[in-house]
């Protein structure tokens, strides 16, 4: 068994908690309480409790901690202190639509000397499968006790990349079009499930070979950085740097697939 900190065991006990109320909540679906809180974004009862679980179980172990999450938003904490970014229900909107493929994400960001902030810890839980995915920085990235490493595959022809469809409301329908229509012809397949959380694991673990994305928010992608970057790839904004969480773009692969995407994204955004 790969050894983890303290801190990890208090977030995997957190969300297996939050995910046995949640699978629950997903066997019932049809009788769930649904409100809108904008175009096509929709808060699930289930979602609210997830979060409220989560908040609970969190802050009885770390009471100074600050948190980020989907629902509530920033809770303060001591500056001084890490914070919890939290995504409650990834895939909302498969969750509602009877579609297992939806996840808890859990990161946990550090603050530095310097006065910037790194995630340190990610787990991603998909409840549907009781998949555990999680890294803690220097230690590797890991699903359950299996280590991940992302796709070995160096040519575009052979690989599956994964990203987010703009939808009503959210998204740069435009730019989108045009990496689309630059990947896609030179790749095996293009897939849209619909948890980015879950895109960036799957990286992590081989399954989908790179992924871009933009529009996200900092629970969206948080652990799932982590994840591929410990799992031995790559992920920048659109523009090859370093700051994919500031400008909200994420194009993520190993080394070869990477820089190849990187030529395909960039020249389509110029």
């Amino acid at each position: 068994m790969p050894s983890h900190s303290g801190l990890f065991t208090i977030i995997e006990r957190a969300a297996r908690k939050a995910a046995s109320r949640l699978r629950r909540d997903f066997n019932e679906v049809q009788n769930l309480q649904v409100s809108r809180k904008g175009p096509a974004d929709f808060v699930s009862m289930a979602d609210q409790r997830t979060e409220q679980t989560l908040f609970e179980e969190l802050s009885r172990a770390r009471p100074d901690w600050g948190f980020l999450m989907e629902e509530r938003g920033e809770v303060a904490g001591d500056p001084n202190k890490p914070r919890f970014i939290i995504d409650p229900l990834d895939g909302t909107t498969n969750f509602l639509h009877g579609m297992p493929h939806f996840a808890i994400s859990i990161a946990v960001e550090e603050p530095l000397p310097s006065g910037k902030r790194e995630i340190t810890t990610a787990l991603i839980h998909q409840p549907a499968t009781d998949e555990s995915f999680w890294a803690e920085k220097g230690r590797g990235a890991w699903l359950q006790d299996q280590r991940l490493r992302v796709s070995s595959r160096r040519d575009l022809a052979d690989s599956v990349i994964a990203t987010g469809i703009p939808f009503l409301g959210h998204g740069n329908f435009n730019q989108w079009g045009r990496i689309f229509n630059a990947v896609a012809p030179e790749v095996a397949g293009i897939r849209r499930f619909g948890a980015a959380a879950l895109d960036l694991a799957w990286v992590a673990a081989g399954r989908f070979d790179g992924y871009w994305e933009s529009d996200l928010k900092p629970w969206d992608a948080a652990a799932g950085v982590l994840l591929v970057r410990e799992a031995g790839g790559y992920v920048t904004d659109f523009r090859g740097g370093d700051r994919p969480m500031d400008r909200s773009e994420f194009l993520a692969a190993n080394d070869a697939l990477h820089s190849k995407l990187h030529k395909l994204v960039a020249g389509a955004l110029r």
